[in-house]
Parts: C-alpha cells; sequence; structure tokens
C-alpha cells in the first residue's frame, strides 16, 4: 500500500477511452490511494466511448486542489468536453500550480494546453496531437511516459503500465 495517505483525483466526461481511466483508478487504488473521479456535474454518470459509465463523486467547482496529490485525465474525447468547462481546466491548472503531480495520456493533453502549463516544457501525447501540442509551447516527443517536473505525459494505453508507475514513483518522492 504505497500510495496509503494520498489523494488522487482522476476527472471525468463523456466519450473517455475506458483503459485510460479504469487502469489508473484501479491501479490507483490498488496502491492504497484514495481515488476521486470528478466531473462537471457531482453525482452525474458519464460514459465511455463504448457506453462504459462511470459516476462523479464530486464537481469540479467544489474541489480544493490543496487536499489532492495529483490529477490524472484520461484520454479519448473527453477531455476536449472537459475543456469546455472552466472549472475543469482551473483544477489543473491550479494542482500544476500548487506543485502536485498532472498526469494525461493520449488526447488528454488538450487539457494541458487549455490551461496553459506546458509551455517551454517536454511533453508526448497521442502522435496526431503533436501539432496542437507544439503550438501550446511544449517540446513533444514520442516517447512511452515524459515526465517534465510534476507533468506527466503518455501516448496511448499501450503505455498504461509505464504511465502508471511513473505517476506512483512522483507520488513516492
Amino acid at each position: 500500500m504505497e500510495l496509503k495517505g494520498k489523494k488522487i483525483i482522476i476527472l471525468v466526461e463523456d466519450r473517455y477511452q475506458i483503459l485510460e481511466l479504469w487502469y489508473p483508478l484501479i491501479r490507483m487504488r490498488e496502491a492504497g490511494a484514495r481515488v476521486v473521479t470528478v466531473g462537471p456535474e457531482k453525482g452525474r454518470t458519464y460514459r465511455s466511448e463504448r457506453g462504459m459509465e462511470v459516476t462523479a463523486d464530486e464537481a469540479a467547482a467544489g474541489i480544493d486542489v490543496g487536499d489532492c496529490d495529483a490529477v490524472i485525465v484520461p484520454g479519448g474525447y473527453s477531455p476536449d468536453l472537459m475543456r469546455r468547462h472552466p472549472p475543469m481546466v482551473r483544477l489543473v491548472r491550479e494542482a500544476h500550480a500548487r506543485g502536485k503531480v498532472v498526469a494525461t495520456i493520449c488526447h488528454a493533453g488538450w487539457m494541458l494546453a487549455s490551461a496553459d502549463i506546458i509551455r517551454g516544457r517536454r511533453v508526448t501525447s497521442f502522435f496526431s496531437m503533436k501539432d496542437d501540442m507544439i503550438h501550446a509551447g511544449a517540446e513533444w516527443v514520442d516517447e512511452p511516459v515524459v515526465r517534465d517536473g510534476t507533468i506527466i505525459t503518455s501516448r496511448k494505453p499501450d503505455d498504461l503500465p509505464a504511465f502508471c508507475r511513473e505517476i506512483i514513483a512522483a507520488l513516492l518522492e
């Protein structure tokens, strides 16, 4: 239970990629962390691209990132919906400003760009987002997982084991 006492927020919205949400959620709980799902609306059920459901434990507008240790943003097309909600973008921006781990995979880099926190940072993402990341001021590389300070990024579901290992390592420092 290496993450006992740690609180991790996983952002949720419709059209999330199933593995990119559930794999980190289960892995972080397995490691002993308290994992809280946060969406635009508390208690609302959000559906993956294939209809799998997850319910938001809390609403982004009511979250104080001061009492969390990390924010994980899954991919799929949910990050494009997430960034339409200012409280969700604020949550990512504030978590970063307070030195919390902010971890994104696949298309979740859209949230980093919208929060304007990757300028001058080294990141990765799904390959089709390379231009988005570069235009947001980042140095984009094609690697399974990239850590630049407290920002951790990964490319795709195949990278989930490395992604979760890096999140755990960062939280243990």
